[in-house]
């Protein structure tokens, strides 16, 4: 279902939209919205002896179950200063992204008026600090690759894809 399902009027001026799915607008004041996605900035944090850390959610959606550290990008932030953002809300950890290791689309909550998705995804390397769960997290802890949560103890559809595709490209030595 679109986001914008249900818009009837203009938020600026109350006057009845027009259009639907996609795309709404107001004749009135010119105001048009679009159904997109949300973006989020997420880490792939790797320690020195190659495992992967992970969070388990302190809160709904899928609350109990392991994510990656990571969240919604604010208006007008930059991606990775989101992704730097959100590791030291999250984890207490300082980090230094290394690379883009892909974007997934998913959904946020299992409904079907759940919010799109759009995850970027990057590696990075802890520069200082100690894990401590923090904000919407309620532990942490280090997975070696053959530790790897199932796809079904993973929150969101994304985070098993991700891990996933983790597991099976070649390790690289650490820094």
């Amino acid at each position: 279902m679109s986001e914008l399902a249900g818009w009837r009027y203009c938020p600026r001026c109350r006057e009845e939209l027009r259009g639907g799915g996609d795309r709404v607008e107001c004749r009135a004041c010119g105001f048009v919205a679009y159904a997109n996605p949300k973006p989020t900035a997420t880490a792939l944090v790797v320690d020195g002896d190659g495992r992967l850390l992970l969070g388990r959610r302190a809160i709904e959606p899928d609350k109990g179950l392991w994510d990656l550290p990571g969240g919604f990008i604010e208006e007008d932030e930059h991606p990775l200063d989101a992704l730097r953002r959100e590791l030291r809300e999250e984890t207490g950890l300082e980090i230094e992204p290394l690379g883009l290791f892909g974007v997934w689309m998913d959904r946020y909550g299992g409904d079907s008026t759940a919010v799109s998705t759009m995850n970027l995804v990057w590696t990075a390397r802890v520069l200082s600090g100690d894990p401590s769960p923090a904000d919407d997290v309620s532990e942490l802890r280090w997975f070696a690759r053959d530790e790897l949560p199932s796809p079904d103890e993973c929150a969101f559809e994304m985070v098993a894809a991700v891990l996933a595709d983790w597991g099976t490209r070649p390790q690289q030595p650490p820094d």
